[in-house]
């Protein structure tokens, strides 16, 4: 139902600025115009006119831009004021829209209310905040594709075969007296088969979205004095971490994002991991554990001039046992090594030197491959956590209908299941989606938007 409410709200950043936008969207949009500016501007043509308070005083000047509905960004009607973009006199407008009709926009309200109104589905709505949230260019990219409805036309390309197959079983399930036993029909499995490889095409591309939209959490974790703050000093290629000869310089945890061919790699140097009677130390290596939990991959650095890295399995022993684990022996430039990969039983090693640089573009190589990440091409598009889940969902009902036709002959289990996966595919665009997601979903927008 739509919302009877007028809202309002400052939609640029806090601080200063050359400009500032106050939007408000709404049926009190009219009575609003008539109160600041004397009147509606024109559909859609800017007018420098002067914003005025409730006692006739101008509170500042400058465009005025009226978007009638349906053909604004709401679906509503929508008002921007131009103005100076200070926070005080932002403030001051604001106060005299509010004071007209509206009330404060609460955090993603526009947008939510545009999804509500049928100008974008769920997923075009979630990325209007990832192309503001953008880290790369390459993410800028993804997020706009998926405005545009790259996404979702893939997914309700997908929920129509879905439908028509469902279609064709229940038909069949309503008519039990026709002659032809649909379970033998082999169309049925081909479908499937063919709606498991789509759905399966599309969560390796929206994996790679959500990889260019959030990245990975690699955490440098090591004995001290291993290189671990020269290392991320050589992966930021600048000299973000105190690097010293003393051991345990490092005691709090140190982040840095980096990119690698359009990933966003979120890089943590931690305390060196060893016993210590030093209170600040303790809490550093309490922190460093903290950190390696939450960890995508752990990069464990081994000082390259103590033999094959003595005692690594010790140290890694308070791990989670399923954590992905890259073993980099660092200082090469000491030994005579030569950098490389390499793999073996106790998995992937990587020879660098974080000193001269040797080996760390082999380093930032096996980082992209070890999360399946390859550059964004031309379809790549952003995706989040609750997309791919709705995908391994939907990929499972599919595939448990196929073996419950395979094994009991039951067209009932197969139309459910079928069900099931439209619900599951429809969360994507927010068909069928809880008022507690969505209310989880626009939470996180910021104010304005």
């Amino acid at each position: 139902m739509p919302d009877p409410d007028t809202i309002a709200a400052v939609a640029t950043p806090p601080g200063r600025g050359g400009i500032g936008i106050v939007r408000a969207s709404g049926a009190g949009v009219r009575a609003i115009a008539e109160r600041l500016l004397g009147g509606l501007p024109p559909p859609r043509r800017a007018r420098h006119t002067r914003f005025r308070g409730a006692a006739g005083e101008t509170l500042d000047e400058g465009l005025a831009l009226y978007f009638p509905a349906p053909a604004s960004f709401t679906g509503e009607d929508v008002l921007e004021l131009h103005g100076h973009g200070g926070p005080v006199v932002m403030d001051l407008v604001l106060a005299a829209v509010l004071e007209a009709g509206a009330r404060p926009a609460r955090p993603g309200e526009f947008t939510q209310r545009a999804f509500l109104n049928g100008k974008l589905d769920l997923a075009q709505a979630e990325a209007v905040a990832d192309l503001i949230d953008s880290g790369s260019a390459a993410a800028a990219r993804g997020a706009l594709r998926s405005l545009q409805g790259a996404f979702s036309r893939e997914a309700d390309a997908i929920v129509d075969g879905v439908i028509r197959l469902r279609s064709f079983v229940e038909a069949a399930l309503d008519f039990p007296d026709e002659e032809v036993d649909f379970l033998e029909d082999a169309r049925i499995v081909s479908d499937l088969d063919a709606i498991i490889s789509k759905i399966e095409a599309l969560l390796s591309n929206a994996e790679q979205g959500r990889l260019l939209r959030e990245g990975m959490t690699v955490v440098l974790a090591g004995r001290p004095n291993a290189g671990k703050s020269s290392l991320l000093n050589a992966l930021s290629r600048r000299d973000r971490a105190i690097v010293s000869e003393v051991p345990g310089t490092t005691r709090d945890v140190l982040r840095e994002e980096i990119q690698i061919d359009g990933l966003p790699v979120h890089v943590v140097d931690t305390a060196g991991l060893r016993e210590s009677t030093d209170a600040v130390e303790s809490e550093g290596v309490r922190r460093a554990h903290a950190e390696i939990a939450a960890a995508d991959r752990v990069l464990v650095v081994l000082d390259a001039t103590d033999g094959a890295g003595a005692g690594w399995r010790r140290l890694t022993e308070g791990f989670p046992p399923a954590l992905p684990l890259t073993l980099v022996h660092n200082k090469i430039d000491l030994t005579g090594a030569a950098p490389d990969v390499c793999e073996d039983g106790d998995g992937v090693h990587v020879r660098v030197s974080a000193l001269t640089g040797a080996g760390m573009d082999l380093l930032r190589a096996h980082l992209k491959q070890s999360m399946g990440f390859h550059p964004a091409g031309e379809g790549t598009f952003t995706a989040r956590r609750r997309h791919l889940d709705a995908l391994r969902r939907a990929r499972a009902a599919v595939a448990a209908g196929r073996t419950a036709l395979s094994r009991t002959r039951s067209g009932e289990l197969l139309a459910e299941e079928l069900r099931a996966a439209q619900a599951a595919l429809s969360e994507i665009t927010g068909e069928f989606t809880s008022e507690d997601l969505l209310g989880r979903i626009f939470a996180s927008f910021c104010i304005g938007k």
